[in-house]
C-alpha cells in the first residue's frame, strides 16, 4: 500500500489517496474531484478539468500517467 496526496497529483489539498497501484490512487483522485466539484469547491475546479481533459484525451495525457506511475513506484511502502 502507498499513498500520494491530492496535491502530488495535481490538485490543491493534501488529502491522501492509498493504493496498491498508481491507478487506485489515480482513481481515487478522480473520485475525490468529482465530490469537490459536486460540493461546490472551487478550489478543486482546475485540477478537476485537468482530471476530465485527461480521461477524454489519454494518448495525449500519457506524459502526465507515466509520470505519475513512476512517482508512484518510487514511493515507500505505508
Amino acid at each position: 500500500m502507498k499513498t500520494m496526496t491530492c496535491r502530488a497529483l495535481g490538485g490543491p489539498c493534501d488529502i491522501e489517496h492509498h493504493g496498491e497501484t498508481a491507478d487506485d490512487v489515480i482513481n481515487a483522485q478522480d473520485r475525490h474531484l468529482k465530490e469537490a466539484e459536486k460540493a461546490g469547491d472551487a478550489s478543486h475546479q482546475e485540477a478537476r478539468n485537468a482530471m476530465k481533459s485527461r480521461w477524454r484525451h489519454p494518448k495525449k495525457s500519457l506524459g502526465w500517467y507515466n509520470d505519475t506511475k513512476k512517482a508512484f513506484a518510487e514511493l515507500p511502502e505505508d
